[in-house]
């Protein structure tokens, strides 16, 4: 740890890139972690971005990959969810991370995940597999969400139990959130799926679509109807395409920053 230390406390800001503290982490499993960083005055980003951060890379220089903000957009903390890869360039460094630590942040976060990419609608769901609930554990804890959906279903699908991080406060409903919380109650649903242990809700999440278990509970159709629904999808290639075609097929269109429609995709990944 002093190693990192120590490199940490080399890191300068560059005109892409400001210096940030860590100021908590936490650890899920062995292969999942998340935490925090302090975020810039002058930093802004809309809910549902991503942004480049890292470390210092073995040959002196910023090592950097994208991340999902995790934390909504009025937060004063700026939180990342990460995955643990052993022999990763920037992941097995990042997992090492404590409180105190030094890290780079990018000055101009991107992205396709939010609300601006999708035309107006009732429900909108966000399919995420692993570290994709990132970018809409941001996102449900907007309050312009809330006003523009009259239902918000966060669809998380995990190999293994241990791997559903932030169940808990996703579980109470967003319960204490100071901006969300009552709107939430009446219009925020989480559906957690496993796919390699037992658990109440197994199986893909396109699986869920086809066989309308995903709906159970969620006021409307057991279905997705273009004329209503949106969608945004974040997680592995496999499930993003998957679920594009899917969707495709039953008429939604791809939407963009540029032109909104009813599904979006976040296409950056982390390594």
């Amino acid at each position: 740890m002093s190693d990192l230390k120590a490199e940490a406390a080399t890191l300068e800001p560059t005109g892409a890139l400001t210096v940030e503290t860590v100021l908590s982490v936490q650890h899920w499993n062995e292969h999942l972690f998340s935490f925090k960083i302090t975020r810039p005055a002058s930093f802004r980003f809309r809910s549902g971005e991503f942004i480049m951060i890292g470390l210092q890379g073995d040959n002196g220089k910023p090592l950097l990959r994208a991340y999902s903000i995790a934390s909504p957009s009025w937060a004063e903390e700026i939180e990342f969810l990460s995955i643990k890869v052993e022999d990763g360039p920037l992941t097995s460094k990042l997992q090492l991370i404590q409180p105190g630590d030094q890290i780079y942040l990018g000055r101009k976060p991107v992205g396709t995940l939010v609300t601006d990419a999708l035309s107006p609608g009732k429900r909108l769901f966000l399919f995420g597999s692993g570290t994709g609930l990132a970018p809409f554990l941001s996102l449900i804890r907007d309050p312009d969400v809330y006003e523009m959906f009259e239902q918000v279903v966060v669809v998380h699908s995990v190999r293994r139990v241990s791997d559903l991080a932030f169940r808990e406060e996703l579980e109470s409903q967003l319960a204490g959130d100071p901006l969300v919380e009552d709107q939430a109650l009446l219009q925020f649903h989480y559906v957690p799926t496993v796919t390699r242990e037992e658990f109440h809700t197994t199986g893909r999440i396109n699986t869920l679509i086809e066989n309308g278990r995903l709906f159970e509970g969620i006021p409307g159709e057991a279905r997705l109807d273009p004329a209503i629904d949106r969608v945004m999808l974040c997680g592995s290639m496999a499930m993003n395409k998957d679920i594009a075609a899917m969707l495709e097929g039953m008429g939604f269109h791809e939407g963009s920053n540029n032109k909104p429609a009813d599904f979006v995709i976040e296409r950056a990944f982390v390594g």
